[in-house]
Order: structure tokens, then sequence, then C-alpha cells
């Protein structure tokens, strides 16, 4: 695998922070075949997250992005090889892990402020602390206007902004992201990328997002991962050595244009072989 690590991930190795939060070794996963032989669909597969990283991964459609982020949070069964987190073994889904999804799934029912505050119960929340917690993230978000506001009242990017808030209800320490903006439109998109990296500074969190979009890769990752077609491995961790805060002129700098080249490559020679 080609590493490219540059100051970010190298002080991310030092200190508290080298314990990772999400450390996978030799993971794969097999499924069932049609004609009963098993498909390979992923690995073996070798990571390390450290926290206040944000990490993005890219690669070609059916690579295992998707199974890749949901056995990092554990809603699958790996076929074999390791996975911890915060340094201990897990099967199964964790509070201190929020998942926001490309579908937003806000029920049309209910509030926007209901909505946030849906997993209030489940995460036995005293109704004043979520309550307190979910009109924080709504202001964060720009939405206080919008509580009371049923989901079909909102724009697509308002949508993705509540489940943002409704994922962080749970003042979760690991933010997955599975193409979050993927049905937006490209302005909206670009917004949306811009915003979710103030939000990512200001709360501190650790955030480990697939998408296609290359551009959006480098805007927001500390690095980015590069996966192989299926059976997805991860064939390069390219650090993003760009200044942040990051704008809608980071794209202009050669570095960021380098990068976007290099990845490009990458995915494009492996596609060819």
């Amino acid at each position: 695998m080609a590493s490219t690590h540059g100051q970010a991930a190298g002080a991310a190795a030092s200190g508290p922070r080298s314990v990772p939060v999400i450390a996978l070794e030799g993971l794969t996963k097999t499924f069932p075949g049609a004609d009963g032989r098993p498909v390979h669909a992923l690995g073996p597969v070798d990571l390390r997250i450290l926290p206040g990283e944000f990490v993005a991964l890219v690669g070609p459609s059916g690579c295992g992005k998707s199974t890749l982020l949901r056995l990092i949070a554990g809603l699958e069964a790996a076929s074999g090889g390791t996975r911890q987190r915060y340094g201990t073994p897990f099967e199964a889904p964790s509070h201190e892990v929020g998942i926001i999804f490309q579908d937003h799934v806000l029920f049309p029912w209910a509030t926007v402020l209901e909505n946030v505050l849906l997993p209030a119960d489940i995460l036995h929340l005293p109704r004043r602390v979520a309550d307190e917690r979910a009109r924080k993230l709504l202001a964060l978000t720009g939405l206080s206007d919008f509580a009371g506001h049923k989901p079909q009242m909102l724009s697509g990017g308002m949508k993705q902004r509540a489940a943002f808030c409704r994922a962080m209800l749970a003042d979760p320490r690991f933010l997955l992201l599975d193409e979050p903006f993927g049905a937006l439109d490209a302005l909206t998109r670009e917004e949306l990328s811009l915003e979710l990296s103030r939000l990512w500074g200001e709360l501190g969190r650790t955030a480990f997002m697939i998408t296609h979009d290359i551009d959006e890769a480098i805007l927001l990752g500390d690095r980015v991962l590069v996966m192989s077609p299926r059976p997805g491995r991860i064939v390069a961790d390219i650090a993003v050595d760009l200044p942040r805060p990051r704008s809608v002129d980071t794209a202009a700098h050669p570095r960021f244009q380098a990068i976007k080249q290099q990845i490009r490559r990458l995915i494009f020679e492996r596609r060819s072989t």
C-alpha cells in the first residue's frame, strides 16, 4: 500500500492520540454467491484511524466502501481479521459512534426538532438534557428557525443538516459518513462540505467518510484512502497537507490539484488492470 503521510499524520502518531479510534488488521468480508460459491467482497484491510483525524475513502463503484463502513460501525460481522475500537475488540454498534447515510431518513410527520430528538429514549437521555443538546445543534447548523418545520418544507441540504444533528445527539466521539451529500446538487454539496469541515473543527470529533467525489475527499480529509476494485483493499493512504480552515479557493491550490491527479491515476490504473 502506498503511503504518503505528512505532518498531520506524524503528529497524530505521538502522545495520547496514538491509541487509535479504530484499528483493523487483516479484515475481510465474504458473501455467499448465487451459485453457492463465496464472493470475496473485501480485504484484507489494515487501517488505523487516530483521534481527531478526518479520514476520507474513495474508490470505484462496487469496491466495498460501504461494506467497510458498516464493518467499522459494527453493523456487520467480519469474515476474518480483527477490529478494535479505542483498543477494545468489538462486534456491535456503539453510542460512541454516530452514522450519517446518504438518505437522511427523516420522518415526514415529525418536526425537525422531533426528528433530532428521536434517539433520546434509546440513549436514556433526560428530556431536558436532550432538548438542550438538540437546540444547540440546530443553532450550530443554522436550523434554529426551522425547528418546528416538517422535513418536506426543507431543502435537501437542510435535511442533511438535520440528519447531522440527530447523529450528534448522542455526543459521539466518532462520526461515520456514508456518501452524506451524494444526492445533492454540486453547489449545495460544496457548501455542505465546507460546513461539515467547520463543524468538525469546532466539535473536535474523529470522522471517517466514504465518497465518490475526489474533490470532496481532499477538501475534507486529513488523509485520503484509495480502495482497489473488488475485493476492496486500501492501495494508498495519502496525506492532505493543505492548511485549515479550507475554503472554495482551496481547490485552486497546486497541492490540491497534485493530490487529485495522484488519486485519479491510482483509481483509473487499477480499473484498467
